[in-house]
């Protein structure tokens, strides 16, 4: 029984700004680029399909407990974690937890999960860090911003990696900040947030860490070092004396700056390429910071292929224009502001949650047919409420009919609408990731967690379908 991460996953948005487009000049093909949430994801969405990779293949029943880290999150009054536990159909006993404030938060909370499990108050924790900051459009901060997510599940068994040692440091400095109600991410002067805040930190973070475990970093066979860009990470690195073939690749110019999920994701992808016995060493930075210390098990070699950072980089798709994205993420000057009506029905929410965010359908228990959603007569055997409940979120979907609908609003349109068939059980889904050319009846598809529409000042949620990647064309996702 050895305790540790025992699973991974991550997450990132398909779409890639180019960054040539901030600046108004035209994209060139391999040019530097950033990944964006589009318009129907958010940090809610995209944690909760890194949460579905890192799930691949375990029971879902053995997780008790949720953290979930963000700077992003839509709501101030009303937990993240909660919602993030009924889409991803986990046991209601599950117990959760929102760690928000800090771009450190990620790490924060999967060091609270390893205290937890060490502890005894829980077996498996479920860890997601996730982010989609925003930076003030054509600002020097917009360039290095990416959107993404890591999610990770400490147990008390079949660990992959153990935690050795851990240090933190707590700081006081107004370097980068969003205030209440500002969808902007400021920052003071570069020059005074690396010299004064991020170098002195992150390098105080290691050199506790490695003081705490009697190592030195030429130990370690990978460096997962926070970095607001690349020059400070460039920076850091020689004051850590840190080889190349030691850092993991900080992925700016393909990937940005995720935020809270930045360090998490740098540990998705040491975890990807780690061996037995490998040492890993994780910095993230915000408020202070804090250095971890980890070592691959030999279980790391039989852990299932996972979809992490790797999986996703490749699949990708340039956004069509600069004025696309500003719609997208609601930049776009209106002539009427969003309506200030409560939106859907608290009422309704309540009582359809089953269908909506954790997409359950019922099987009938005399033939054995599958429904969505739920209703009391079977449709094949006419049998009355003799039903159990399933869940269809991780099934694959045909599509059965679509149509190109071309006045929902979209920043790319047509939005692609269609009845998928799903063992039986026929589903009103948009499809996602799929062009108007290449959709077609009989498609397979998995089902992706998304926003569907902002109503009453608040995000509402459903699943589309997307199709299922292609296992020789990684742009098929």
């Amino acid at each position: 029984m050895t305790l540790g991460i025992r699973s991974y996953g991550a997450y990132v948005p398909r779409t890639r700004l180019p960054l040539a487009l901030i600046g108004g000049r035209p994209a060139k093909d391999g040019g530097p680029e950033k990944a964006v949430a589009w318009n129907d994801e958010d940090a809610v969405t995209m944690a909760v399909t890194a949460g579905v990779h890192c799930l691949a293949g375990l029971d879902r029943a053995q997780v008790d407990a949720v953290y979930f880290a963000s700077t992003t999150y839509a709501f101030r009054e009303k937990q993240a974690a909660a919602l993030v536990a009924r889409a991803l159909d986990l046991p209601r006993q599950v117990r959760t937890a929102d760690f928000a404030g800090s771009l450190r938060a990620g790490t924060t909370a999967l060091r609270a999960a390893f205290d937890a499990v060490t502890a005894g108050s829980a077996r498996n924790v479920l860890v997601l860090a996730s982010d989609a900051r925003m930076a003030a459009p054509g600002s020097p901060l917009e360039a290095n911003f990416g959107d993404g997510a890591a999610a990770f599940l400490v147990s008390d068994s079949d660990a992959i990696a153990t935690l050795d040692a851990q240090h933190a440091v707590a700081d006081e400095i107004v370097d980068v900040w969003r205030s209440e109600g500002d969808p902007f991410v400021h920052s003071w002067e570069d020059r005074f947030v690396v010299q004064e805040g991020y170098t002195p930190r992150i390098t105080e973070a290691v050199e506790g860490l490695l003081a705490a475990c009697g190592r030195t970093v030429g130990d370690f066979a990978k460096l997962a070092l926070y970095a607001p860009d690349a020059r400070s990470h460039a920076t850091a690195a020689r004051q850590l004396q840190a080889s190349a073939e030691q850092l993991v690749p900080p992925l700016f110019g393909r990937l940005g700056n995720t935020g809270t999920a930045f360090a998490p994701m740098q540990l998705v992808l040491a975890l990807e390429g780690a061996l037995p016995g490998d040492r890993i060493l994780v910095a993230s930075y915000g408020d202070g910071a804090e250095a971890l210390a980890f070592q691959a098990t030999e279980a790391i070699e039989k852990l299932e292929p996972r979809r992490g950072v790797s999986w996703h980089l490749p699949r990708r798709r340039a956004a069509g224009s600069y004025d696309a994205y500003l719609k997208a993420r609601s930049l776009n000057p209106r002539e009427w502001e969003t309506g200030g009506d409560p939106g859907l029905s608290a009422t309704i929410h309540f009582r359809e949650r089953d269908d909506d965010l954790s997409l359950r359908g019922q099987q009938c228990r005399a033939c054995s047919a599958i429904q969505f959603p739920a209703q009391r007569v079977c449709e094949t055997c006419f049998a009355k409420d003799d039903f159990e409940s399933v869940r269809l979120s991780d099934r694959i979907g045909r599509l059965v009919t679509f149509t190109f609908d071309f006045f929902f609003p979209t920043p790319e349109p047509p939005t692609i609408v269609t009845v998928t068939e799903v063992d039986g059980a026929r589903i009103h889904l948009q499809l996602v990731n799929c062009k108007p050319e290449d959709t077609k009846i009989g498609l397979p598809v998995e089902f992706v967690f998304r926003r569907i529409h902002q109503s009453g000042g608040r995000p509402n949620y459903f699943w589309k379908g997307s199709p299922v990647p292609s296992v020789t064309d990684p742009q098929e996702a």
